[in-house]
């Protein structure tokens, strides 16, 4: 498991993309809709890992209702693992809990689960897969 990347909610994408892009010194690598979360998200490389940018595409998506509870920052931390079904095995006999057990698509072309955080200490954690 090796971390990903760390996603970010944001409340308007083009202003925090402005911000990233003058910290970073660079514009983010890609940006894409996520129908299925109803956001949009951008991506930054920031060495080995990335930063995800998430934003609402659409009233009542989760990242809306997190916005209008908490103030924007770090949303959840993602791991990238090589067989998600395994992971998902392995992590439901130690305790864990899931918000979803079925993977979905995520952004960059990922496979993706989330672990509520309920069982990991409060911290969103979202495991997600290369689509092979």
């Amino acid at each position: 498991m090796k971390l990903e990347h760390i996603g970010i909610a944001v409340k308007d994408l083009n202003i925090s993309n402005e911000i990233f892009e003058k910290l970073l010194g660079k514009e983010p690598y890609k940006e894409e809709s996520v129908s299925s979360e109803g956001v949009r998200t951008s991506f930054f490389s920031a060495g080995e890992s990335k930063i995800e940018l998430v934003g609402s595409e659409k009233n009542g998506s989760a990242i809306e209702k997190y916005l209008e509870k908490n103030r924007e920052g770090i949303h959840h931390l993602a791991f990238g693992v090589d067989n998600l079904e395994k992971e998902i095995e392995r992590l439901k006999n130690e305790g864990f809990i899931f918000i979803n057990e079925t993977p979905k698509l995520g952004a960059d072309n990922k496979r993706i689960v989330f672990l509520h955080p309920k069982s990991t200490n409060g911290v969103l954690v979202e495991l997600c897969e290369d689509v092979k």
